[in-house]
């Protein structure tokens, strides 16, 4: 167990093993984004099949997968923070000559983009799992609905009461727009990373970045702007 901790202790010491774990942490949570998203749209489809979800969601594993998925999640975003803000504070401390300072500012100002909408984005998921999932401050628990003659939580009319209320629509708005930004920077890098992009597919890369970051935003938003618009209540 010593050996393994030691070996675990030095690939995350190395810049390698931090750039590793950046893209590999980076990699689930673009998966955990697209199906969340894929899973919130159902609302477009009726309210039994986002409810449907919802409570496959809240049973699966006799209710222990939802909290798997909710740990597993902070946990990759902490990860993918903490490694992005040391490797920035190793690059910065490498670079001493005048052109590395240049060249540190034109990065710099990139990086700190990135922690600061990736920190920004971590205080999101805490609010959204509070909001929606733990459910703090709110009678959401009171929300029933009977699907397939069970008693089920009505997730459809949760999301129209959480987004009808200013505040949260527009806080979840802002965060849609600092995760899109992060995901257009950070698609190619992560994928370099793992040397699946190269420089000659790199500009390929970017694109399918802008493209993935503006499905996420779009559909995202739409849900907000769908429950203001009165389009699903």
């Amino acid at each position: 167990m010593s050996a393994v901790f030691d070996s675990l202790s030095r690939f995350y010491a190395s810049s390698i093993g931090k750039k590793i774990l950046v893209a590999l942490t980076g990699l689930m949570l673009l998966g955990f984004v697209l199906g969340h998203m894929i899973g919130n749209l159902l609302i477009f489809v009726g309210k039994d099949a986002i409810n449907e979800y919802g409570h496959m969601l809240q049973t699966m594993l006799h209710g222990g997968g939802v909290w798997i998925a909710r740990i597993g999640l902070l946990t990759a975003v902490v990860i993918h923070i903490v490694a992005t803000i040391q490797l920035t504070k190793a690059n910065r401390a490498a670079r001493k000559d005048a052109y590395g300072m240049q060249k540190a500012q034109v990065s710099g100002k990139a990086s700190h983009t990135m922690i600061w909408s990736g920190l920004t984005i971590l205080a999101f998921i805490i609010y959204h799992l509070l909001h929606f999932t733990v459910r703090k401050n709110n009678d959401y628990d009171t929300y029933k609905t009977v699907l397939h003659g069970e008693t089920v939580h009505d997730v459809y009319r949760m999301v129209v009461a959480g987004f009808s209320w200013a505040p949260a629509s527009i806080f979840y708005i802002i965060a849609m727009l600092l995760l899109s930004s992060h995901l257009s920077h950070g698609f190619s890098s992560l994928f370099q990373t793992l040397g699946v992009a190269t420089d000659k597919t790199e500009p390929l890369f970017k694109k399918l970045g802008y493209a993935f970051a503006g499905l996420i935003l779009v559909g995202n938003c739409s849900i907000v702007l769908a429950v203001w618009l009165g389009y699903v209540r």
